[in-house]
């Protein structure tokens, strides 16, 4: 028999009283199938679900695990191939699957609403922005060219977009991914519809959109007293902004409970697993890292028989029984599906390590009003804790040697763009800072963290640091070599040294190449060896990564996102390099497969002694993988440091703006509701501020921050009149003025 509870149901605090109301949404044993030439996918089996008006509900889970299925099946938006072939899906009481094609179409522009994943594929680059916000008003309620104009402007500064009578007359690829992001938004609410799904809304942001995003979801519910399905695998949106949770595996409902109550007490064994394989599950609170959980295997074919619990070849803790016996979900308001469930008594609530606390916006704004500039706290001692030996609990070191000499010497690096005008004569009008005067050092084993928004120059560095551009002026020191005076042979030469590792590894592979041909690539342009060991070589790096030598006959396409990141990692490796730039590596994984690739490129550090330069705008994950952050914004380092004090002791405000935007995974995080928001859009790097170029959205900025301060400290360094000042990592922060 499953085990049944009944826990206390405890809402998150803002959420909608539904007491009494009926169901606005309810799916009722809903099967979906996709036909294929190879067979028939069974996306959806058996999924129930309830949505009550003005709640929000969150789905999460891995890849294919049903999450888009389920939302495109209530939309009736199915890929070609795709049908409800059962259930029932209830919408204010009518069973959408029964009513004429017309009468759902009207359903769907009118009362429903969906943003979708990507909003540049999803938004015709051919019409203006108006033009497509306007769209469901002409369709669906016949309204006036103007009238529909202007309710476009309207609904779109209702969604924060800045200047939206301008905006209208725009194309999307002229906005920024936060800007389109909204208009997506936009062309879902036009209409004031009661239901919107929202299919991961933040995946490709920085975390100060994606927070921006997700607040502004969050105040539109409200406004439109609507309710909302969001879709993530980031199981930190869904604890921050969701009432309830429903955790979806293999095409079924294998757990769903309130927010709070399944954070604090996962019952299903996939959804203690997901926690785990979490960054920050993996930060004690010594600061110490233990090594990450990897949920083994990969989630079944759906287009073939299953019997048991479908969880049961990847869980540790399944027996014969998981595998024969049918599982369904247990009854009260905390269902899992679920033979050996996780004991209440002995789960331990995951949360974040608790950053120095930030006191609200207006409380810093007006401790430095009127101050003059202070001095810096005392410096953080430059200590980073040793890693632990995969597999034991004894640390090593991952850091090299301080007095070794450096593999990477960045040395007041710059980097501009000439901006043309446009047009037939594409006139020259200005230039484009992306990277001003950057500087840092990588040392031997050593993995040095860069973070930062969308667009402030981090990729840049990366592309600078490997050779692929030049900089306009500054020095690239590898292992003592300018790489920026190197021309020709020098150049290619150079590339064994360092290698970039691309965030979309399918993107930089050539679709008509096998593996075996794409790992021996760099090889044969190097002239390394002859085809023998060009061959021993490849075998070499399957078995560093994890691979099959059977993936050498296969193609980019055959693979997941996981498996191409391996064969990536492979590729970079091929010439035995010392420093390796990872530019996004994981940020469009799912959690568990991040888990399996962070973990194998520590390992890979230790026993390879690798230096890293990893890119990221997900601090969690640098703060795992780091020994030193780096955080820029509009291209300068306004804050370097040992990544323990970076993450918990922040000194730059946007520093702890961004800790302060990170999705938690422990529900209505006090730092989340009072730290530092960062509020507009980004500066144009064409015509970036004058001094300290954060000071049009810090909310301590005074007349002095027109100049620029510079990046001053004793292995914590910051550039900043106004720097925080945490005493100790539980302290409260101050903003260091002179009172």
């Amino acid at each position: 028999m499953i085990e049944s509870t009944e826990p206390t149901v405890r809402r998150s605090p803002g959420a909608a009283d539904t007491t009494g109301d009926q169901p606005l949404l309810e799916l009722r044993d809903l099967d979906t199938d996709i036909a294929l030439r190879r067979g028939t996918v069974h996306a959806l089996d058996g999924v129930d679900l309830e949505l009550m008006p003005g709640e929000t509900l969150g789905v999460v889970g891995e890849s294919g695990s049903g999450k888009t299925m389920t939302a495109l099946s209530i939309m009736g938006l199915l890929p070609p191939g795709g049908r409800v072939c059962g259930g029932q899906i209830l919408f204010e009481g009518r069973d959408l699957r029964s009513l004429p094609a017309g009468e759902v179409r009207r359903i769907r522009g009118v009362r429903m609403g969906m943003v979708f994943q990507d909003p540049l594929t999803s938004l015709n680059p051919t019409m203006r922005i108006g033009v497509q916000v306007a769209e469901p008003l002409r369709v669906h309620e016949r309204v006036g060219k103007a009238e529909a104009r202007e309710r476009a402007i309207d609904i779109l500064r209702r969604v924060g977009m800045p200047r939206p009578d301008r905006i209208v007359d725009n194309y999307p690829h002229e906005l920024s991914g936060g800007m389109r992001q909204r208009v997506a938004i936009a062309m879902a609410l036009v209409c004031s519809p009661r239901l919107l799904i929202a299919d991961e809304p933040t995946t490709a942001l920085d975390v100060t959109t994606q927070r921006q995003i997700l607040e502004l979801i969050d105040d539109l519910r409200e406004e439109f007293r609507m309710a909302v399905i969001l879709v993530t695998h980031d199981l930190g949106v869904i604890a921050g902004r969701a009432d309830r949770v429903a955790v979806m595996y293999a095409g079924r409902v294998v757990e769903t409970a309130a927010t709070e109550e399944l954070f604090h007490s996962p019952r299903h064994r996939y959804t203690q697993a997901l926690m785990e394989a979490l960054p920050e599950s993996a930060i004690r609170d010594s600061g110490e890292h233990a090594r990450l959980y990897s949920i083994p295997g990969l989630p079944p074919d759906l287009s073939r028989p299953l019997t048991g619990c479908r969880f049961a070849p990847r869980c540790r803790y399944a027996t014969d029984e998981c595998r024969s016996a049918e599982v369904t979900l247990s009854a009260g308001e905390h269902q899992h599906a679920c033979l050996h469930p996780v004991p209440v008594a002995s789960v331990v609530p995951v949360s974040l390590p608790t950053p120095a606390r930030v006191e609200p916006v207006s409380a810093l704004a007006s401790r430095a009003a009127g101050t003059g500039k202070p001095t810096a706290g005392p410096a953080e001692p430059a200590v980073r804790p040793a890693e632990p030996a995969a597999g034991t609990g004894e640390p090593v070191a991952t850091a090299g040697d301080p007095t070794a000499t450096p593999v990477l010497s960045v040395r007041a690096l710059v980097k501009d763009y000439a901006a043309n005008s446009g047009g037939l004569l594409r006139r020259t009008a200005g230039q484009v800072s992306a990277v001003a005067g950057v500087s840092f050092e990588v040392g031997p084993g050593e993995t040095f963290g860069l973070v930062g928004e969308s667009g402030c120059g981090k990729s840049t560095v990366g592309r600078l640091a490997v050779g692929l551009e030049r900089p306009t002026s500054g020095q690239i020191m590898l292992d003592g070599t300018d790489i920026a005076s190197l021309t020709g042979r020098e150049r290619r030469r150079m590339h064994r040294q360092v290698q970039l590792m691309f965030q979309d590894s399918y993107a930089a592979m050539n679709p008509r190449m096998r593996v075996d041909a794409i790992l021996a690539e760099p090889l044969e342009i190097q002239k390394v060896g002859d085809g023998a060991a060009r061959r021993a070589r490849i075998a070499t790096l399957l078995d560093q990564v994890g691979l099959s030598r059977r993936v050498l006959e296969r193609y980019p396409h055959e693979f997941s996102g996981g498996q191409l990141q391996r064969i990536g990692l492979a590729r970079s490796l091929a010439l035995q390099p010392r420093l390796i730039v990872g530019d996004e590596p994981v940020s469009a994984l799912d959690v568990s497969i991040q888990a399996q690739v962070l973990n194998l490129m520590k390992d890979l550090q230790r026993e390879l002694g690798l230096a890293y330069v990893f890119i990221s705008h997900d601090l969690s994950v640098v703060d795992y993988m780091a020994d030193r952050i780096g955080v820029m914004y509009l291209g300068k380092l306004v804050e370097v440091g040992p990544a323990r004090d970076v993450v918990r002791a922040a000194r730059h405000p946007y520093t702890q703006a961004l800790i302060d935007a990170v999705p938690s995974v422990t529900p209505n995080t006090p730092a989340v509701r009072d730290g530092v928001t960062i509020r507009g859009e980004l500066p144009s790097a064409l015509n970036p501020p004058t001094g300290c170029r954060f000071r049009t959205r810090c909310p301590l900025v005074q007349e002095i921050c027109a100049t620029e301060p510079p990046l001053a400290g004793d292995g914590h360094q910051v550039a900043c009149h106004f720097p925080l000042r945490a005493e100790s990592a539980a302290a409260t922060v101050d903003t260091g003025a002179v009172r």
